[in-house]
Parts: C-alpha cells; sequence; structure tokens
C-alpha cells in the first residue's frame, strides 16, 4: 500500500531526507501492512510440563500456524512452515518432538519406539543459527525437568565445534541433536552403528531456513535426507520432516523434492497467526561523491559510505539497527565508518556498533550475538549470515545495502525490522548498479512479482553419484532403493512407507554405470561400495566454495585472528590487502597458497582495498555441435579461468580510488561443461545487431539465457556462469558461453543444448514481451553480474536471438566438431 504521513516520521527524528524526489536521496516509499495476531488453543496431547514451561517463557497461547503445523506433524504428515520473520517457526516445528520426549503419546497410525522414547535431529545452514536454538532449548529443558520416558529433554550441538568427549556423550545420551548437513554427511550416516540409540528413536527431522536448500547444493541435501531416511528405516525409524522456511514460490512442492515425497504428503502452512507491526521501506539512492570520475563523469558514494551515514543517523536517534550487505569487506567497512562517525558525536556510542559475518572465532560469535539480544549493541552491519532466524527481535530499521539477489531474502531480511508489533523501517540502499537503479525506478518489480521457487534436481547424475558410493558404503543398495513404482510417476518421489518406489528411484542407469567403473560392486544383497580405503562421503562437496579454511593469524604475536574459505582468500587476503575483523584493520603481509594461512600485522590505514579480477573460457574439445543457418550451437569441455590481477586501494568513506596496483598470483581454474553460440560478426549485422552493439548484446543475451535457463534444467541461477566475448581466441568469432559453475559440470549445460531450440525461442520472447526500453531485471540484467550489467544492450540481443532462433529450424548437422 501506499505511505501514510507516519511513515515519515523515523525519517524525521533521525534527521534523513523525509520527501520523495527525482532528484534527492528518497525515491520511493512503501508501507507493509500491519498484520494482527490470531491465536490458537495448544494442542490437547501436549504434556503439562512442557506446555507450563513455555508459559513461562511468554507462550500463553499459540498462534494458528504454529497449532496447524503441529498437529500435522504429530499425525505423522510432512509439514513446510513458510511464514514471516520471527513468527515463531521454531515452537510450531519443535512442538510434537518435544512433546513425544516429554511423554505425549503418539498418534494413532504413528509408529513409536518400544520403548516410548524419542528423539529430534535439528539441521541448520550456520553454527550460529543451531547454537541460538540450543539456548533456547536448554532453558527450556531447565524449566521442564526430568519427565517422560527419556527424563526429559537433552538437547546438544554436534558439529564442528563438539570435542570428541561431548560428540561420545551426544551420541549415547542426547535426544535432541542440532547439526548441520556437513557434519550429517561426514560424521552421522558414516558411523550410523555409533548412532544406533539416537537413530532407532527417531521421530523428527527439522530443516531449518529451508529455503536455503536451492541448487546444486538443494540436490545435495535433498540425497542427503534421502540417505537418512533410509539409514533410519534400517533402524526401524521412519521419521517425519518439518521444515522452516521463508516465503517461497510453491513451498510444497519444493519441500516434497528436498525429502523424498510425493507432494500430496507435504503440507504447506504459509497463512502468518502472529503479529507484526507496520514496516515502512523507503528505497534510497546514494548521493553524488565529492569527486568526479572518467571525462568529469559524476560518480556516486559507495554503497558501504551511504549505508553507514544512515546506520550513524539512525543509532544516534536511539534506532536498534540492523545493516545487511552482500559481502564480508562491505559488513567491516560499514560498521568502522559508523563507529568513527559516531565517535565523532558521543565516543560511548564507538562501543555500540558492531560487524558480524563468518569467519569469527566461536567465542567472538557468541559474545556478538549475546549482545545483540541484550541490546547491549545498538548498530550492526552484517553478512547475509544474520538474515537466517537468530532470535534478535525488537529492532526498528534494517538497512538492505545492495540487492540481495532474491525476493525471498529481501523479504527475510526486511522481516527483522519492527519490535514487539511496533512500526519498523526497511531501507534498500542502491549501489552503482543498473540493477539497483532499475529497482529504484520501478518498485513494483520488488513488491508486485512472484517470490522465487527454490529449485532442486535430486535425480541429477553429476551430484547424485557420490550420495549413492555413500549411500552403498553406510548399506548395500537394493533393488527395492531403486525401484520406479507406480506410486509416484510424476517424480515427486516417494510416499510415507511406500514399498512401490524406492528413494533412490530412477536412478539405476547410474548405479550400472558406476558398477561398470568399479565404483560399486554387484552382491546377491544388492550393490556394495567398491572400494575399502576411503569414505565415500569424502567424495560427496556440499558446497561449491572451494576448499579451506585458511586461517588468519597475527604476525606480531602468533594469535589466531579468525579464518576465511579458499574462495575468498585471493581476492580478500592477497598481499598488501586491507583485512578487517571486528573494527580491527590489519595490512596482509604473506598469502601462504600451500599452507592455507595469512599472516596479517595490525594497521590502520586510511583507506580500503578492492581487488581487481578476470575471467576467460578456453575449449578444451567439442563434444556436439549444430550448425543453425550461419549461426553455431556446441557443446564441449571447457576451462573456466579466474585470475586476481591487481588492487585498488579506496579512500573510506568517498570511496575516490586513491592507487591501482598490480598482482601476480596464480590463477584459480574450474574445468567444467559449457554450451556456446557462434556466428561471424556481418551475420550478426545481418540480423540487426550494429557493431558498436555486439558486445552489448551478446552480454545482454547471455545474461537472459543464464536467467531462463532454469526453467528447463531444475537449476538455479547461482550454479549457472557466462562468459560473453565480441572475438574468442578459440572459435575466432562472437561467442555467448554458459557453463555449469560446479567442478566437471552439473548436466545443465548439456540439457541447455539438448533444448536449445526452445531455450532460445523462450529467450527472445521474454525479452520481446518485457515492457522496459533499455532493459531491466526481468529480462537481460542479472544480480550476479561481475561487469556490474555493463555494457548491456537489449534490442541488440532480442535481434540476435530472434536471428538464431530463425536458423534453429533448419539444423544441417550434428556431432562432433
Amino acid at each position: 500500500m501506499a505511505a501514510s504521513a507516519a511513515a515519515f516520521e523515523l525519517l524525521k527524528r533521525a534527521g534523513l531526507a523525509a520527501e520523495v524526489r527525482e532528484d534527492g536521496p528518497l525515491r520511493h516509499v512503501r508501507t507493509l501492512e500491519a498484520r494482527t495476531a490470531r491465536t490458537a488453543e495448544w494442542p490437547p496431547w501436549t504434556p503439562e510440563p512442557l506446555r507450563a514451561a513455555y508459559r513461562q517463557k511468554g507462550a500463553v497461547q499459540l498462534y494458528t500456524h504454529q497449532v496447524a503445523a503441529a498437529e500435522a506433524l504429530h499425525s505423522g504428515r510432512h509439514v513446510i512452515l513458510a511464514t514471516g520473520t520471527a513468527s515463531g517457526k521454531s515452537l510450531g516445528t519443535q512442538l510434537p518432538g518435544l512433546a513425544a520426549i516429554t511423554g505425549a503419546p503418539p498418534a494413532a497410525g504413528v509408529t513409536a519406539h518400544p520403548t516410548g522414547e524419542a528423539t529430534v535431529l535439528y539441521l541448520s545452514p550456520t553454527k550460529a543459527l543451531a547454537a541460538d536454538q540450543l539456548d533456547a532449548l536448554e532453558e527450556l529443558a531447565e524449566t521442564v525437568g526430568p519427565v517422560g520416558p527419556a527424563a526429559g529433554i537433552r538437547a546438544a550441538t554436534y558439529d564442528g565445534d563438539t570435542d570428541p568427549e561431548s560428540r561420545r556423550w551426544v551420541r549415547q545420551h542426547a535426544n535432541v541433536v542440532l547439526s548441520n548437513p556437513d557434519m550429517l554427511n561426514a560424521g552421522i550416516l558414516p558411523n550410523h552403528r555409533g548412532w544406533a540409540r539416537f537413530l532407532s528413536r527417531l521421530r523428527y527431522v527439522i530443516i531449518d531456513e529451508a529455503h536455503t536448500c536451492r541448487g546444486i547444493f538443494g540436490s545435495h541435501i535433498a540425497l542427503l535426507l534421502r540417505r537418512l531416511r533410509r539409514v533410519a528405516r534400517s533402524y526401524g525409524a521412519d521419521p517425519v520432516f518439518a521444515g522452516a522456511s521463508a516465503t517461497s514460490g510453491d513451498p510444497a512442492a519444493s519441500f516434497a523434492r528436498l525429502i523424498g515425497a510425493a507432494e500430496t504428503e507435504v503440507l504447506a502452512i504459509t497463512e502468518d497467526g502472529s503479529p507484526h507491526g507496520a514496516v515502512d521501506v523507503y528505497l534510497w539512492e546514494s548521493s553524488e561523491a565529492s569527486f568526479t570520475g572518467d571525462n568529469n563523469a559524476p560518480v556516486k558514494r559507495s554503497l558501504t559510505s551511504e549505508a553507514a551515514d544512515i546506520l550513524t543517523d539512525l543509532v544516534v536517534a536511539g534506532h536498534r539497527t540492523l545493516a545487511f550487505i552482500k559481502s564480508r569487506r562491505g559488513a567491516e567497512t560499514i560498521a568502522q565508518i559508523t563507529a568513527d562517525q559516531l565517535a565523532e558525536v558521543d565516543p560511548a556510542l564507538r562501543q555500540r556498533v558492531a560487524a558480524y559475518r563468518s569467519g569469527y572465532l566461536k567465542e567472538e560469535r557468541r559474545e556478538l550475538e549475546e549482545s545483540l539480544r541484550t541490546g547491549a549493541l545498538l548498530g550492526v552491519a552484517s553478512t547475509p549470515a544474520l538474515e537466517l532466524g537468530i532470535d534478535i527481535a525488537g529492532l526498528d530499521a534494517v538497512i538492505i545495502a545492495g540487492w540481495p539477489g532474491t525476493r525471498a531474502s529481501f523479504f527475510q531480511q526486511l522481516g527483522r525490522a519492527g519490535r514487539s508489533g511496533q512500526r519498523g523501517a526497511a531501507f534498500f540502499v542502491a549501489g552503482d548498479d543498473p540493477l539497483d537503479a532499475y529497482l529504484l525506478s520501478h518498485p513494483e518489480a520488488i513488491f508486485e512479482t512472484a517470490v522465487e521457487d527454490a529449485v532442486t534436481d535430486p535425480n541429477n547424475p553429476h551430484v547424485a553419484a557420490p550420495h549413492l558410493l555413500a549411500a552403498a558404503q553406510e548399506l548395500p543398495l537394493t533393488v527395492e532403493d531403486l525401484a520406479s513404482g507406480a506410486a509416484a510417476e510424476d517424480g515427486s518421489g516417494p510416499g510415507r512407507g511406500s514399498a512401490e518406489r524406492g528413494l533412490f528411484a530412477g536412478m539405476r542407469p547410474l548405479v550400472e554405470a558406476l558398477t561398470e567403473q568399479a565404483h560399486l560392486r554387484r552382491r546377491p544383497r544388492g550393490w556394495f561400495f567398491g572400494h575399502d580405503d576411503v569414505s565415500a562421503a569424502s567424495w560427496v562437496k556440499l558446497r561449491s566454495d572451494g576448499a579451506g579454511p585458511y586461517t588468519i593469524v597475527n604476525a606480531e604475536d602468533g594469535t589466531v585472528v579468525g579464518d576465511m574459505g579458499a574462495a575468498q582468500a585471493q581476492p580478500q587476503a592477497h598481499p598488501a590487502a586491507v583485512y578487517v575483523h571486528q573494527g580491527r584493520s590489519y595490512v596482509v603481509e604473506h598469502l601462504d597458497l600451500e599452507q592455507n594461512t595469512v599472516l596479517v600485522t595490525p594497521a590502520n590505514p586510511p583507506f580500503y582495498t578492492q581487488a581487481r579480477e578476470t575471467t576467460s573460457i578456453s575449449v578444451l574439445e567439442t563434444l556436439r555441435a549444430q550448425n543453425w543457418g550461419d549461426f553455431q550451437l556446441c557443446f564441449g569441455t571447457v576451462e573456466v579461468t579466474s585470475a586476481v590481477v591487481g588492487f585498488q586501494r579506496k579512500a573510506l568513506g568517498s570511496g575516490e580510488v586513491l592507487s591501482d596496483d598490480p598482482l601476480d598470483l596464480p590463477p584459480s581454474h574450474l574445468r567444467t561443461q559449457a554450451v556456446w553460440i557462434t556466428a561471424p560478426e556481418t551475420v550478426l549485422r545481418d540480423a540487426g545487431v550494429v557493431v558498436e552493439h555486439i558486445p552489448g548484446a551478446l552480454h545482454a543475451a547471455e545474461h537472459a539465457m543464464i536467467g531462463l535457463l532454469p526453467l528447463l534444467t531444475s537449476s538455479d541461477r547461482w550454479d549457472i556462469g557466462g562468459v560473453s566475448t565480441a572475438l574468442h581466441r578459440d572459435t575466432e568469432k562472437p561467442t555467448i558461453f554458459v557453463y555449469d559453475g560446479h567442478p566437471g559440470g552439473a548436466g545443465f549445460a548439456e540439457r541447455g543444448f539438448e533444448l536449445a531450440a526452445e531455450w532460445v525461442r523462450t529467450t527472445a520472447a521474454t525479452i520481446a514481451s518485457c515492457g522496459c526500453e533499455q532493459g531491466c531485471p526481468s529480462c537481460v540484467q542479472s544480480p550476479k553480474c561481475g561487469n556490474k550489467n555493463s555494457p548491456l544492450h537489449k534490442q541488440g540481443a532480442l535481434n540476435l536471438l530472434r536471428g538464431v532462433a530463425a536458423g534453429a529450424k533448419e539444423p544441417s548437422g550434428s556431432g562432433a566438431g
């Protein structure tokens, strides 16, 4: 709805621009309506001690969505609870399991362990989220006391921070285990015999922030959960799955694919019964910098500087505020600039602002999380690590610095704004990016477009193969595991207790191929893992962010400062880089790529550093090719080379470039599969692409094709990369490459080649039907473009793709190139 006068009160109190103007920072205001509470009575099967403990914590009545989720889970139905931020999803998903632990009888038709005991496995994407949930469960357990067949709630985390002695206790005694997918893959399932007590009693599996399980990562999680179900069934358990999620396009279908169930057996609950105050969303444009760029062109202030100014004003006005930005360096820079500006107002305020991101030591994370909860911190700059469910209710405002990539993330982040039903505020600060600029001018693209669906494809052979090997090592694969029965002919997976369709249905050809390669051995009992000296789970790479971590060490005293992943090492820890950790600045002295170590020394430079990276692609082998008129479509093996070739020193506050220095670092290589389209420049000109527009036309077409490929391949655009060039050294022609962003390929590019005619026509039709003039996020702009969506030429891309589509009517050749 449109904004009322009340929407401008916070701006006025904080001394911020409070008038919407085309030439001012405030470009648009949209108010999201308040939501009133709708409550329901506690389920009658809730044990009184548990009910009393929740009441003591303030939950006198439950919200309608919590009761609906708890009742369905208790009856044995899988549930995805997709409601707003801080709506109490944890209680709704955890209540049936805690009730079972504290003595609630199972519902009719639900099988319980003969002892009456029950266990719960909770999986979250971050350690911080699990630690937050553990605190709440331990407090609840202390209030409940020793009741039920298992003598009360015994919750514990099981992750990389858990010491060996504690791990032994968790396996033998805990009935609520909080872990993550990585530990389930590498620690629990390969050693399931040591977990027999826990797994035989497993009643519920809770997947928190289920919307993050998308693309290749989500496909890995889907297969991991199938392995879990299979092992649990071998111990006589058949757990019910509960998902807590932000809003998504089709939560029931997404969650069914994730857990391997039929969509009809998943209940999606999306009606939010919790109260929430109105949230005023401000679309904000950075002001012009005090310096000019090339040819005296105006330059906008950096995103970090603009966000830091807003954060400073809000903190001074006493508003508890959380600022989100995608990069670690950005979070640290916002916090640092804000702290310096606050010190000029009141030195005591400097200590009330901090950064939060991954890479901190465990003790630092815990301290920051506690300061957030208690209100000791008034302002926090964070990466999306705090998007994921940590209980930090009570914020007045949220700043979203730069488009976060998806509408699901955008609304998840702004959902943090508003304390106890009071009016909240959220700022979307646009960066110097055509995508952000478009959203400023077209707010309907944010507020009136459907939230994205979470796409997964567990049948992707590139992802499934290592999981099948791991499953075979855990328990021999059987014919029943691979059976493709009639229970779910739509491919959505098995129903609960279904004997007709196996958990790995449709994967028999892949199993046969792995057997031919001697990775599996066929025996009368089934397929066994073919190697004795390796853990198959180690071949499963859940995340594609590289090896690591790299340890960051203070060269002066040898203390560990923090850590970072391999993907961040060269761009953020190259020699002479400025590394900021909780407001303390260091300069990198040495990056040891062999020992995974970064040596830093304390410093306080008046600048920050930003790496310059290049990406190139080489054709290694053309496996298939088709001539489409004068265009050629190819599929094959490529190598994508990325290198950090230099860095800029930029002034804190203004972002002005102070120096540009070269670097000599070894490049990283990704050998993968790609599909590419080539044509001589004369053919492009005949198709209506003006010569000077060729780079922009190729780039825009590449973006649009990447955006549309997920419709045909069950992929996520973050799993796909692209390169376009007006003259490629291998093809010797203008070329568009679209490649799988995973080592060895993920099957998306090959599928794109097979469906190329439909893909190209759909992409051209999408661009043609878009009402924008120069290109927008709905057609040719990309939220992950490394070149800031420049150059782009929408009409040139449309002409190019129409030319390709016309040629597709008359294919003249096929086979190896």
